[in-house]
């Protein structure tokens, strides 16, 4: 089993249209690093310096990684990875 993490559509330009990715369980930091070699690009879109930009949310089974350990949250298999830019506007 694996996790699965869902692609927003800005992003699945990268993903060769795949909405939906499978990787393996490990911190949140690592799958962007596993999603960013198997798709390149899609990492800096993402994260920086290890860190996940600003405008960018990640949700671990509907859960805000930023009010579990941010970057280091842990993933098992199973669960459900969320990743939504933000959208600004007025």
């Amino acid at each position: 089993m694996s996790v699965k993490v869902r692609i927003p559509t800005p992003l699945q330009k990268l993903t060769q249209g795949q909405d939906v990715v499978e990787c393996k369980p490990g911190m949140i930091i690592e799958l962007i690093h596993e999603l960013d070699n198997r798709f390149p690009g899609i990492g800096e879109r993402i994260s920086e310096g290890g860190k996940i930009r600003r405008f960018v949310n990640i949700y671990l089974n509907e859960e805000d990684i930023r009010f579990i350990k941010a970057e280091e949250t842990e993933v098992k298999e199973g669960d459900e990875v969320s990743i939504i830019p933000a959208i600004a506007g007025g």
